[in-house]
C-alpha cells in the first residue's frame, strides 16, 4: 500500500542554505525534492534551527536567511512545492498534488527576550515553534540542561500565551521534563511534540514518558515519532522505530501519533558543526538502515500497514499531522 506521508521534522533547510552559500545552484532540486517525491511526502514541516555559531545576536539574522531560503526554493520549484500558512492554502496544495511546506522554529534563539519577534516570525510565515533546543534559552531549559531543574521562565510563560494568541503551534520536543510539566500547566491550546519517541521503550532524556505522551494527546496534540537510533534501542533497526510508533498508538490512539523521523545523516554530511554533542556523539551518527532519508518512506509505508493495518497506518503516516494543521492553521 502506498501511503501519503506527512513529516513533522526535517532540517533540510539548513543543509540547503549551507550548500547554496558554497555555490551550489539548486541543492533542493538536485537532492531533496527527488527524495521527498520518491518517499511520497505530501506535507513537510521545515524547522529553522540555530546552529551553535549563530547563538546570540546572530540567531535572528540566520533565522531570517533560512526563512528566505524556504521562499527561494518554493519559488524555484513552484510546480512541486508550496509554503502554506493557512488551512485554505494547505487544502489547495493537497488538491494540486504539491508538497505542502510548513515553516517552524526549532528553539527560540531568534526570539531572544523580545516577544514581539513572534509577531515578526508569524508574518514571515512561521506556524510552529518550540521554546528550546537542548540548550537554555531566555524562555526555558532544554533537555541538555537537566541539572538546573528549570521550569519555564516568566518570559517563557508569557511566550506561551503570545504564541497561543497568534495561533502558532507550541512544540515541546527538546523541552526539559520539568519545563514540559510547567508548560502543560499554563497552556490552554493544544501542543505537540514534533520529533520525540517513547521513554518506556528506550530510557533517553530526549524521549517522552507515557505520562507526557498522554498529556500531549489530552491537550489535543500529537507526538511525531523520532527515528534517530539512540532514541529507539541500543541496537536499533526499522523494527525498533515501528515498536515506538505502535507503543504510542496503543497508548493514545493513532489520531495522536505522527511521523517526525528527524533525518540527520545527509544534513550532518553537509553542515559542520550540526550539533553541539550535548546528548550524542555526533562523529558517529547511529542512524537506522531503512529509515535514513525521505525516500525510505516508500518502504516504511508497507511496514506500517503490516504492523497497524490500513486505517491506523494512514493516520500515523499522514492524516494525524495533516488533520491537526488543517484545524490549527488560520482559515484564510
Amino acid at each position: 500500500m502506498t501511503l501519503p506521508i506527512a513529516d513533522c521534522h526535517d532540517d533540510l533547510l539548513m543543509a540547503v542554505r549551507h550548500l547554496r552559500e558554497r555555490g551550489h545552484k539548486d541543492p533542493f532540486g538536485d537532492f531533496w525534492l527527488p527524495q521527498l517525491r520518491e518517499g511520497g511526502v505530501a506535507l513537510q514541516v521545515l524547522p529553522v534551527y540555530t546552529e551553535e555559531q549563530f547563538v546570540g545576536e546572530a540567531a535572528l539574522r540566520r533565522c531570517l536567511l533560512m526563512l528566505e531560503e524556504a521562499r527561494h526554493l518554493a519559488s524555484v520549484h513552484a510546480a512541486d512545492v508550496a509554503i502554506v500558512e493557512t488551512a485554505v492554502e494547505l487544502a489547495h496544495a493537497q488538491e494540486q498534488g504539491l508538497i505542502a511546506l510548513v515553516l517552524s522554529i526549532e528553539g527560540a534563539e531568534p526570539v531572544g527576550r523580545d516577544l514581539a519577534m513572534f509577531d515578526v516570525l508569524w508574518r514571515a510565515g512561521v506556524r510552529m515553534s518550540s521554546l528550546t533546543w537542548n540548550r537554555r534559552t531566555m524562555l526555558a531549559d532544554g533537555v541538555g540542561e537537566q541539572d538546573t531543574g528549570g521550569r519555564l521562565t516568566g518570559l517563557g510563560v508569557e511566550a506561551t500565551a503570545e504564541m497561543e494568541r497568534l495561533g502558532m503551534v507550541l512544540d515541546v520536543s527538546h523541552l526539559s521534563e520539568t519545563g514540559f510539566w510547567h508548560l502543560a500547566e499554563v497552556a490552554v491550546a493544544p501542543f505537540v511534540a514534533s520529533h520525540s519517541s517513547c521513554r518506556d521503550l528506550q530510557d533517553h532524556p530526549r524521549n517522552l514518558t507515557d505520562g507526557q505522551i498522554r498529556t500531549v494527546a489530552a491537550s489535543g496534540g500529537f507526538v511525531g515519532i523520532n527515528a534517530f537510533g539512540p532514541f529507539l534501542h541500543d541496537q536499533p533497526d526499522v523494527g525498533s522505530y515501528l515498536d515506538h510508533i505502535e507503543h504510542a498508538v496503543e497508548l493514545v490512539g493513532a489520531g495522536h501519533v505522527a511521523l517526525g523521523p528527524d533525518f540527520i545523516e545527509d544534513v550532518a554530511a553537509t553542515v559542520d558543526p550540526v550539533l553541539t554533542g550535548a546528548l550524542v556523539d555526533v562523529t558517529r551518527l547511529p542512524v537506522v538502515d531503512g529509515i535514513r532519508r525521505p525516500a525510505d518512506f516508500a518502504t516504511l509505508g508497507p511496514l506500517l500497514v503490516s504492523r497497524l493495518g490500513d486505517d491506523l497506518a494512514r493516520a500515523v503516516a499522514h492524516d494525524t499531522l495533516a488533520g491537526f494543521l488543517a484545524g490549527a492553521l488560520p482559515g484564510r
